[in-house]
C-alpha cells in the first residue's frame, strides 16, 4: 500500500479530480521564481518529495487539496526554502479569500480569474435566469461565443467542419491573448445577438429626423452599442423656424433630450450608455457647445469634442479671425478671434476635463471610402471615426501574453493577429444589428477594429520605460507589425469571400491591388472592463498605480499589486506588504527609498509621465492605425492651462486624429482618488490610492465607460 499511486483528488467542492503532480510543481516554482531561491530542476525535485510523502500519509484513501497542499508546505520548509514557504502560504490564503469572495457573488470560477474580473463578469456578462441566478462559469461564456462566432463560416461553407475553429476561438479567449468587445460578450449565442460595440448615427435638421434618430438612439442603448453624434447641422439658437416662424433652440438643447433619453434607459441595462456628440468649431453656437458641461452632471452621459478644422488651427497659429457658418444656410453668422475660442476651450477642458477635441480633416484625409461621404463624427471614446449609420465591432490583443523571455513573440503575435481578423469577420456575418439602415451600412463597409491592451505591461516585461524613445520606437515597429498582418489576413479573407462591398472608389481600389475584405482594420480601444477580465493594463495606457485598494463589493476592499512589480521585487528581495501599504499610500514608488532605481524607472505610473511623452505615444500607434487611438492625456492636479494648451498644439502637429485630456481633480466624481496628502484640498479623498471595481486605467473621469 505504501507505493501505491494516487489517481484522484478530492476537490472543495467536493468533486473528484484526476491526481496531476505536474500542477504541484508548477505551484512549487512559481513560489521559487516568486523569492528567487530555486529553478524548474529544484521545483522537480521538491515536487516528487511530496508526491511520495503523499502516496505514504494516504495510503488507503483519496487525499484532498488541502492536504496536499499542507504537505508542499512541509516540504518546503523542512528542505530550509523557508521563504518560498511564506510565499506558497501567502498565496493560500489569498486564493481562499477569493474563493470567499467569488462564492458570495455566485460565480463557479473554472478559469481561475482574478476577484474583480469575477465580479464584472457576475454583474455584466454571464448569462442569468430571471431570478438573477447565475447559469453559466466564465469558461462556459467564452465557449458560448466561441460557437457562436465559429458558426458564421457555415455562410460561406454550408458544410464547412467548424469544430477546429470553434477550439482556436476558445483557446484565444481563455487564455486571454484575445478578447472581443463587450456586446459579443455579452449577446453572442442569445437570442438578442447584437455584437457591436461603436454606432454613429445621423442629426438632420428637423424636428422630424431628429426624434428619428433619438427612437435610433435608444434602441442601440438597448441592445448594448454606444452612439456618436454630429450637431452642426442643426441650425443655431434664435435661427428661424420656417415651418412655425418660432425660433429654434439650437444643438444644445436637443443633446439635453438624448442625454435624458439615455438616463431613463440605462437603468434597465447591463451596460452604461454612452455617448459623443461632436460641434465644429465654426457653428454659431460653438460657445454654448464648450461651456455645455460647465456644471458637473449636466450632460453627464456625453462625452462632448470640439470638431477643429485646419483653417481654425491656422487662424489660431495667426491671430485670424473664425467665421461661424449658419448650417441651414451656409451663409456668415459673424466671426470670432480663433485664439479666444482655442483659449476657452482649453479653459474648459482644464477646469472640468471637457470638450475633448477632434481634427475631422485629419481624420477626412484617412477615410477609406471617400466616395460615400465623410465621416462628421466617432463613437463615444473616439477611437471609431464613422460614416452616419455604420457600427463596428472591436476586439483586442493582450500584449501581456505576447511576450516571452524579454522579448516580443513575434511568430505567436501573427497567429493570433491572423485568428482574430478572422474572428472579428465572422462577427458582421451573425450580428443581429437593431436597424436597417445600420445593417446596411455596415455590411457596405464590414469595418473591424482589431486593438491591443496590456501595452504597459508588455514594456514593462521587456525592461523599457514608457516615457522613453526606446518605447515609442516599439510601439511604432508594434501597430506597423499588426496592420501588415491584419492586412495580409483582411486580403485572404477577400479572395475567399470577396472584397467589402464599398470596395470600388475606396482608397483601395487601385490598380493591381488585391481586394480586401474590411474598409478599416485597426483601432485602439479603452479597454475598460475586457482588460480588467484580461488582467493586464489597459489600452496603451501606462500603469495608473503599482498597489492601491480596490473597492470590490459593498464595504469590502482589497490590497491589489500589480503582478510584474511583485514578482520582480521579490525575486530581487525588497518585498514587504509594509511597503505595498507605503505605496498604496503615496500613489507612487519615487519616494519609496529601498526599491532600487532602475525598478522606479520601469514602472513609472501615468501621473509621473509628462505630457510630451503621452502624445508622441498617441502619434507612434496612430500613424499605423486606421481608424483612431482612444487615449486619455492625464495630468496631475497641478498642471497649468498652458500645458493643456501645449498638448492640443502639439496632438494636431504629431497627425493625431483627437487628444482627451484629465487633470486630476477636475472632477468631483472620479473613479480613482489618490490620497489626500498627495494631492491638497480633496477632503473626501481616502487615505490609500483608492479605485472603484471596475476602473482598470485610462480615464479616471469615467468618460471612457466601455
Amino acid at each position: 500500500m505504501k507505493n501505491k499511486k494516487i489517481t484522484q483528488i478530492q476537490k472543495r467542492d467536493g468533486s473528484l479530480a484526476n491526481f496531476e503532480p505536474e500542477k504541484i510543481k508548477i505551484a512549487i516554482q512559481k513560489a521559487l521564481t516568486a523569492t528567487a531561491t530555486g529553478d524548474e530542476r529544484i521545483a522537480a525535485k521538491l515536487s516528487g518529495e511530496v508526491v511520495d510523502k503523499a502516496k505514504t500519509r494516504f495510503a488507503g484513501r483519496m487525499p484532498t487539496v488541502e492536504e496536499v497542499q499542507d504537505i508542499v508546505e512541509e516540504v518546503l520548509i523542512y528542505r530550509n526554502y523557508v521563504s518560498a514557504a511564506r510565499a506558497y502560504i501567502l498565496y493560500r490564503k489569498q486564493r481562499e479569500q477569493s474563493r470567499q469572495i467569488k462564492n458570495k457573488l455566485g460565480v463557479h470560477d473554472d478559469l481561475k480569474l482574478g476577484i474583480n474580473a469575477i465580479r464584472v463578469l457576475e454583474k455584466r456578462y454571464l448569462l442569468k435566469d430571471d431570478s438573477g441566478r447565475i447559469l453559466e462559469t466564465p469558461g462556459q461564456m467564452f465557449q458560448r461565443v466561441a460557437s457562436c462566432v465559429a458558426s458564421a463560416e457555415k455562410e460561406f461553407k454550408p458544410k464547412a467542419d467548424i469544430s477546429g475553429l470553434e477550439e482556436d476561438f476558445f483557446q484565444l479567449m481563455k487564455n486571454l491573448e484575445f478578447l472581443p468587445n463587450s456586446p459579443t460578450l455579452m449577446n453572442a449565442g442569445t437570442p438578442l445577438g447584437q455584437l457591436s460595440a461603436c454606432f454613429v448615427l445621423p442629426v438632420e435638421d428637423s424636428m422630424i429626423e431628429i426624434f428619428e434618430s433619438l427612437k435610433h438612439m435608444a434602441l442601440i442603448h438597448q441592445s448594448g452599442g454606444g452612439t456618436g453624434f454630429s450637431f452642426s447641422r442643426l441650425r443655431p439658437m434664435g435661427d428661424v423656424v420656417c415651418s412655425t416662424r418660432g425660433i429654434a433652440s439650437g444643438p444644445v438643447s436637443f443633446m439635453k433630450i438624448f442625454n435624458t433619453a439615455t438616463e431613463v434607459i440605462k437603468q434597465g441595462g447591463r451596460r452604461r450608455g454612452a455617448n459623443m456628440g461632436i460641434l465644429r468649431i465654426d457653428h454659431p453656437d460653438i460657445r454654448d457647445f464648450i461651456f455645455s458641461k460647465n456644471n458637473e452632471g449636466f450632460l453627464d452621459n456625453f462625452n462632448i469634442s470640439v470638431a477643429l478644422t485646419d483653417e481654425f488651427m491656422q487662424a489660431v497659429t495667426q491671430n485670424k479671425l473664425q467665421p461661424l457658418i449658419n448650417p441651414r444656410t451656409g451663409t456668415s453668422s459673424g466671426s470670432i478671434q480663433a485664439r479666444e475660442l482655442f483659449d476657452a476651450i482649453v479653459n474648459q477642458a482644464w477646469r472640468t476635463g471637457d470638450p475633448g477635441i477632434i481634427f475631422p480633416d485629419e481624420i477626412n484625409r484617412h477615410n477609406p471610402t471617400p466616395q460615400l461621404g465623410p465621416i462628421e463624427a466617432t463613437n463615444p471614446c473616439g477611437e471609431l471615426p464613422l460614416l452616419p449609420y455604420e457600427s463596428c465591432n472591436l476586439g483586442s490583443i493582450n500584449m501581456s501574453k505576447m511576450v516571452t523571455g524579454g522579448q516580443i513573440d513575434w511568430e505567436k503575435l501573427k497567429k493570433v493577429i491572423q485568428l482574430s481578423i478572422r474572428f472579428l469577420d465572422n462577427v458582421i456575418e451573425i450580428n443581429r444589428l437593431p436597424l436597417p439602415q445600420v445593417e446596411e451600412a455596415t455590411r457596405q463597409n464590414r469595418k473591424i477594429g482589431l486593438g491591443i491592451m496590456g501595452f504597459a505591461d508588455a514594456l514593462i516585461k521587456m525592461g523599457i520605460p514608457y516615457n522613453s524613445e526606446e518605447a515609442v520606437n516599439t510601439a511604432g515597429a508594434l501597430m506597423k507589425f499588426i496592420y501588415n498582418q491584419a492586412y495580409q489576413a483582411s486580403t485572404r479573407l477577400a479572395s475567399e469571400r470577396g472584397a467589402f462591398p464599398g470596395f470600388k472608389g475606396s482608397i483601395y481600389d487601385r490598380s493591381g491591388a488585391p481586394g480586401l475584405r474590411n474598409a478599416t482594420l485597426l483601432s485602439i480601444a479603452p479597454t475598460g472592463t475586457i482588460s480588467i477580465l484580461a488582467g493586464c493594463s489597459s489600452g496603451i495606457e501606462p500603469l495608473f498605480g503599482i498597489s492601491y485598494m480596490r473597492n470590490v463589493m459593498q464595504g469590502m476592499q482589497m490590497l491589489e499589486i500589480n503582478p510584474l512589480f511583485e514578482q520582480v521585487s521579490r525575486e530581487r528581495d525588497f518585498f514587504s506588504q509594509e511597503m505595498m501599504q507605503q505605496i498604496a499610500s503615496t500613489g507612487s514608488l519615487r519616494d519609496v527609498e529601498q526599491i532600487p532605481e532602475d525598478v522606479r524607472r520601469i514602472f513609472v505610473t501615468d501621473w509621473e509621465i509628462d505630457f510630451r511623452w503621452h502624445i508622441r505615444m498617441q502619434a507612434a500607434f496612430q500613424k499605423y492605425v486606421d481608424n483612431s487611438v482612444s487615449k486619455t492625456i492625464n495630468l496631475p492636479a497641478h498642471t497649468g492651462i498652458d500645458q493643456v494648451k501645449q498638448a492640443y498644439l502639439m496632438a494636431y502637429n504629431e497627425g493625431c486624429k483627437g487628444i482627451t485630456i484629465y487633470r486630476y481633480g477636475s472632477k468631483k466624481q472620479q473613479v480613482l482618488y489618490f490620497p489626500r496628502h498627495q494631492y491638497k484640498g480633496e477632503p473626501e479623498a481616502p487615505v490609500y490610492n483608492t479605485v472603484t471595481s471596475e476602473y482598470a486605467g485610462g480615464c479616471p473621469g469615467e468618460s471612457c465607460p466601455f
